[in-house]
């Protein structure tokens, strides 16, 4: 015959086991919840971070780098590498135009800091007295603009040109002239739309 005693104490001790288990499952589910709101709150603290000082998306707007970027292609914009390195000759940069707010041109470098650039009227261009190889598509030069003469680049001083050169505002205009290091907000690194053409972008 079982003591009243006994099953009373049983029961207690498997009374306490569900109440165990829903503090643990409590727990869990708190600890999921926070989880998630740190890893929201990272989230947002690395994209801030990426756009302020790593990358930043750029809508191409005009044909002004055809036949290399389109009207409306979406490219990420490599914000680092110019705090570490120079603008190379050819790379393909971001920087504001002055004199329209909320306005940034995409162009190629062309002239580096100290050379010589000139512009002949068959549409060549000279980098001190040699005439500049390239291989990449672009159309011949029309019109030389302000490069006709001999233009002498400063210490920290770049010269662009838009690819389809005869449908770009580049450093051939006094409008937009020599660039400073300073002005870059940095250099075409990934063509993220259209999907179909998703890439890393070639400066040379």
């Amino acid at each position: 015959m079982n003591n009243p005693e006994n099953e009373i104490q049983e029961f207690d001790e498997r009374d306490k086991e569900p109440r165990k288990e829903d503090k643990d499952r409590k727990s869990f589910v708190f600890g999921e919840v926070l989880s998630y709101l740190l890893y929201f709150f990272g989230a947002i603290v690395v994209t801030i971070f990426i756009l302020s000082f790593v990358g930043q998306r750029m809508v191409v707007n005009g044909p002004s780098m055809e036949s290399t970027l389109f009207n409306g292609e979406s490219v990420i914009v490599d914000k680092l590498s110019y705090r570490f390195s120079d603008p190379q000759r050819f790379d393909i940069v971001v920087f504001p135009y002055k004199f329209e707010e909320n306005t940034d041109f995409i162009k190629r470098v062309i002239g580096l800091p100290g050379e010589k650039v000139r512009i002949d009227k068959e549409g060549r261009i000279y980098i001190n007295g040699e005439v500049l190889d390239e291989h990449y598509g672009k159309a011949v030069i029309i019109d030389p603009g302000r490069a006709e003469k001999e233009i002498t680049l400063g210490s920290d001083e770049y010269f662009v040109l838009g690819d389809n050169r005869n449908n770009s505002t580049d450093s051939r205009d006094p409008f937009v002239g020599n660039i400073k290091k300073s002005d870059f907000i940095g250099k075409a690194f990934l063509r993220i739309w259209p999907l179909d053409k998703i890439c890393f972008i070639k400066h040379q």
